[in-house]
């Protein structure tokens, strides 16, 4: 795969802006132009498309010229990437018309898109540092990236060995509240012994019980019909009708009521009490536990439970055994590492302060230190400029370290895609904005840049240059010609007052530049 690039871009309705459709080359490319004319507004639609800002604009589409690989993230790969967001009620965004969520699509954009707004400290964060370093010690020893992998392995294990360790702890202090809590649950389950079904048998019963004298009384009354059967059967024979149906209909009844009185009859000699109790237990396991069936379960739960407690001893025997191995392999291992990381980090210091001279910065310092154990060793690393804190430095200085660490990673990892910087050059002296100008043209060899741009040595060095104006509270761009170049750089020197000299300089400039 070659390096991405943003081939085009449109806008539709965001801000001041109506309508712009831009095509853009590789290498360095420039907006310059007034103050409030709408460049960061612009560079606000450029990110968002990608989901890594968020705005209003009616449309925003980007044509990216490289295929991204999209298998990861459930979507249909193309040679060319295009990112997309449309306004409807909100924001939708869609990558190669396939809808997806802002996340998704930062998330995309990300592996090819390195955004630095100001104050940006991401790079000087100890996780990119010794990214930074490992990348250089990996080049001077191909065994540190394989020796990396195996301390991150172990590493894992044992953060997994430390946490059973610590459950098991935990549950050692509270273990003789819970043994007695779940002897307590088996044996008020165990002396019930409920079975399946068990419950609804026993309510059956409580309920014939409960209709017992209603049923006896009502079938004794029911037991006159059977006075008048002969009688019945006199009737049909004299008319001259089949008593057949009759007679099997006094016998169905004959049948139920005998079947019914017997089955009373047996509630004689029942343990009615004995049942009700029964009962009772039942319901009352019912009511703490569930159904039946969940009783039964939460039983054999608790005898699991019960047997794990009694061999928490031993688990917790093992699990410090294994703790206290995996801690001594991973110092080991974290120790050949510091070693490796340690030969590294003095080059890495030197090809860093070779690019903060030439950006006119005094020399930085990685300053490490020991902590515990984590996944990316037993050291942490931060940076000092000229022995100051990078927080206190001043913003024109941060921005010259940050390119410093950019064009070294650049050197270091051989790496391309698009970086997006805000204002770079910013509160930056002639001598100042032409080192960074010249850092960034050759950083621009790997990677797509855009800048926004306030001096005349950056844009002067730019592959393309892009103007920002407004007029009539409506912005606009438009690239500008070898002659708009002159014109624009002769603007940034002067001021709306244009001299002679101011062009002469900018004619200068683009000669040097070229």
């Amino acid at each position: 795969m070659g390096a991405a690039v943003i081939e085009s871009f449109y806008l539709k309705e965001h801000l001041g802006f109506k309508e712009e459709k831009l095509n853009f080359h590789n290498g360095l490319i420039v907006f310059s132009g007034p103050s409030g004319s709408g460049k960061s507004v612009f560079f606000n639609a450029l990110l968002s498309v990608f989901g890594l800002d968020s705005c209003e604009a009616s449309m925003l589409e980007a044509f990216v010229d490289e295929q991204i690989n999209l298998d990861e993230f459930g979507l249909q790969n193309d040679d060319v990437t295009i990112f997309k967001c449309v306004k409807q009620k909100s924001m939708r965004y869609f990558v190669n018309s396939q809808a997806v969520s802002q996340k998704v699509s930062k998330q995309i954009a990300q592996n090819f898109i390195s955004y630095l707004s100001l104050r940006d400290t991401s790079q000087f964060e100890n996780a990119s540092l010794i990214s930074l370093i490992d990348a250089l010690a990996a080049k001077n020893d191909a065994l540190h990236t394989d020796r990396y992998e195996d301390y991150k392995k172990y590493f894992l294990k044992f953060l997994d060995i430390k946490e059973e360790l610590e459950r098991v702890k935990s549950e050692e202090q509270k273990i003789n509240e819970l043994k007695e809590l779940a002897l307590f649950e088996i044996s008020r389950i165990e002396a019930v012994k409920p079975k399946v079904g068990e419950d609804e048998e026993l309510l059956e019963f409580k309920r014939r019980l409960s209709k017992k004298e209603k049923i006896i009384d009502t079938i004794n009354n029911a037991n006159a019909i059977f006075e008048s059967e002969r009688a019945v059967n006199n009737a049909l024979e004299l008319i001259g009708q089949n008593s057949a149906l009759f007679d099997e209909c006094m016998n169905f009844l004959k049948s139920v009521f005998e079947e019914e009185m017997q089955k009373l009859d047996e509630l004689e000699d029942t343990d009615i009490e004995s049942v009700l109790d029964r009962i009772e237990q039942i319901s009352s396991l019912k009511n703490r536990f569930g159904s039946i069936e969940e009783i039964l379960t939460h039983l054999e739960k608790r005898k699991n439970e019960l047997a794990h407690y009694e061999n928490i001893a031993f688990e917790k025997k093992e699990l410090k055994s294994e703790f206290e191995r995996l801690d001594k392999k991973i110092k080991e291992l974290a120790h050949e590492l510091d070693i490796s990381r340690q030969k590294a980090l003095k080059p890495l210091e030197e090809l860093i302060n070779g690019y903060l001279q030439k950006l006119y910065l005094k020399p930085c310092s990685l300053c490490v230190k020991s902590c515990e154990p984590y996944i990316l060793g037993t050291k942490e690393v931060s940076v000092e400029l000229d022995g100051i804190d990078i927080k206190k430095i001043s913003s024109g200085e941060f921005n010259r370290l940050r390119l410093a660490f950019i064009s070294s990673s650049n050197e270091i990892k051989k790496g391309n895609g698009i970086l997006i910087l805000d204002e770079v050059d910013s509160n930056l002296s002639g001598r100042e904005s032409m080192s960074v100008a010249s850092v960034l043209k050759e950083i621009s060899k790997n990677y797509q840049v855009f800048a926004i741009s306030h001096h005349p040595q950056l844009s002067s060095c730019a592959n393309q240059h892009f103007l920002v104006q407004k007029k009539d509270d409506t912005s606009f761009i438009k690239e500008l010609d070898e002659e708009g170049r002159i014109e624009e750089l002769s603007r940034m020197i002067s001021g709306k007052d244009i001299t002679d000299k101011a062009r002469d300089f900018a004619k200068s400039l683009r000669r040097d530049n070229k």
